[in-house]
């Protein structure tokens, strides 16, 4: 087990290395970098598509209006946002928030990889498709959402990208619905209870 000084420093290490890269294109025309954020003791990460506007402004992940959404569906499961990690599948926003291409997203998995090494969460949420595609090679995430995945030991539990909600009002219920799911499965989990995957690649 590392310890709690060494997870620190690790992802700060992990986080200064996010700050000064410039191994694709993106670097030339960010404002700021975006690294996770957020607890590295928490039972959950949750990984979504790219930094916008607001946080590629600020350099912190989810600030805006998705963000605000996000933050308003953990409060209502009784969850601070303080207590979770959250970070993207890739670390600097794209001219015009466009999907990131397949290359950006290889070229920034190595970040994302060290921070799920380091937490270790008991599972991984997945806010829309492009972390839905880039992590398990899945599309049509409001199919999917709701439903626990199993990958190499490894629970990731699907839901929409809190920016949907921002366009489809009726994806606000969904999403809170599914953040409460999230953390019932997390208890369960921490209680020492089986959880079933709906999805099981290692089968």
């Amino acid at each position: 087990m590392m310890k709690e000084d060494d997870m620190n420093s690790e992802l700060e290490t992990t986080r200064q290395k996010v700050i000064k890269c410039t191994k694709c294109e993106l670097s030339k025309t960010r404002t700021n970098s975006v690294p996770g954020k957020g607890n590295f003791q928490s039972d959950v990460i949750f990984v979504g598509e790219a930094p916008g506007r607001n946080e590629d402004k600020k350099g912190e992940p989810f600030v805006g209006i998705a963000g605000q959404r996000l933050t308003i569906a953990l409060e209502e499961a009784g969850i601070s946002r303080e207590s979770v990690y959250i970070t993207n599948i890739v670390k600097c926003r794209p001219p015009n928030n466009r999907v990131p291409t397949i290359s950006e997203r290889d070229t920034c998995q190595d970040y994302l990889q060290k921070e799920i090494a380091i937490i270790k969460p008991k599972i991984i949420c997945i806010l829309g498709n492009t972390a839905f595609n880039s992590i398990l090679g899945g599309s049509e995430i409001t199919k999917y959402r709701g439903k626990i995945v199993k990958k190499d030991n490894q629970f990731y539990f699907l839901t929409v990208h809190p920016a949907a909600t921002i366009y489809n009002q009726k994806l606000i219920t969904v999403l809170k619905e599914d953040i409460i799911k999230l953390f019932e499965l997390i208890r369960e989990l921490k209680n020492g209870k089986q959880i079933l995957a709906d999805i099981d690649y290692s089968a």
